[in-house]
């Protein structure tokens, strides 16, 4: 029966890395393509004269802008995200009364709120504030919609902090403020880049957003471009896939950069 467990395991685990490898071989493969290879070959083949001229097409011409907008809406959202979202869980872990409760709860609502059934109410909303077709319309209800989930995951972290750290530093004369940029930021590192990380990879892969409350070119990001690429260049499938190997490219050095950080807030958050 162990036997079998284990064979019955492998075979799942291979399969499901089959499942994400040969997308991914076939996007990179398909990227080196020229036209005529791409028609004509295999898509699993190796290709037979691999060319970069797919990127230097996308390059050429406003990916650059694109890529730009998307760092700086990526950027913007999880810094906000994370200062608000700090604050709030200092105050629901140091404060535990009635009104930190009911606002850490008001958090957990966010989670059931899902994005598409008030896309509408946010729209006419950024209509009335005067920004839209603006950068700040993504960023603001992007980092709105991460609260809710960067909030529980550092009130679960801080809330293994010992509180004689806290209570040591009371003694000491430290106030709010020194404990959250001394000791609460800190300790919370871990939790903090986990965050960082998952929140940036949802606004940095944002489609919904971006296309509801913008419209100019020149404010488009990443996501909403590529749709334009693919317009843009009609069949050419391997430029298109060019420009999805070119916007995976910035997160996936995050992703790896930040990989010890991200594995210990995924799992030191929650050990009680």
């Amino acid at each position: 029966m162990t036997a079998l467990r284990r064979t019955l395991t492998g075979g799942a685990a291979l399969a499901w890395t089959a499942l994400v490898v040969v997308p991914v071989y076939w996007l990179v493969v398909t990227s080196l393509r020229g036209r005529t290879d791409f028609t004509t070959a295999s898509p699993l083949a190796p290709p037979t004269s691999p060319t970069f001229d797919n990127y230097r097409t996308v390059l050429a011409g406003d990916f650059t802008t694109y890529l730009l907008n998307s760092v700086i809406v990526t950027a913007a959202t999880v810094a906000v995200t994370l200062a608000v979202a700090l604050m709030a869980a200092f105050s629901i872990v140091r404060y535990t009364n009635r009104w930190s409760r009911l606002t850490f709860r008001l958090y957990l609502l966010g989670l059931a709120i899902p994005l598409q059934a008030v896309i509408i109410p946010v729209y006419l909303l950024i209509i009335r504030m005067n920004m839209y077709d603006s950068l700040l319309a993504i960023v603001l209800p992007s980092a709105a919609f991460a609260l809710p989930v960067t909030v529980m995951i550092l009130v679960s972290f801080l809330r293994d902090v010992p509180r004689s750290l806290f209570e040591a530093m009371v003694v000491d004369g430290a106030g709010d403020w020194r404990m959250l940029f001394s000791l609460a930021a800190p300790m919370a590192r871990p939790a903090l880049v986990t965050v960082a990380v998952y929140d940036g990879l949802q606004v940095w892969n944002g489609f919904l957003f971006p296309l509801i409350l913008t419209q100019s070119g020149d404010k488009a990001v990443l996501p909403l471009a590529l749709t334009l690429f693919r317009g843009q260049f009609g069949i050419d499938v391997p430029a298109t896939m060019a420009a999805v190997v070119l916007s995976t490219l910035p997160m996936l050095v995050v992703f790896v950069l930040a990989r010890r950080q991200l594995v210990a807030g995924l799992t030191a958050g929650f050990s009680k």
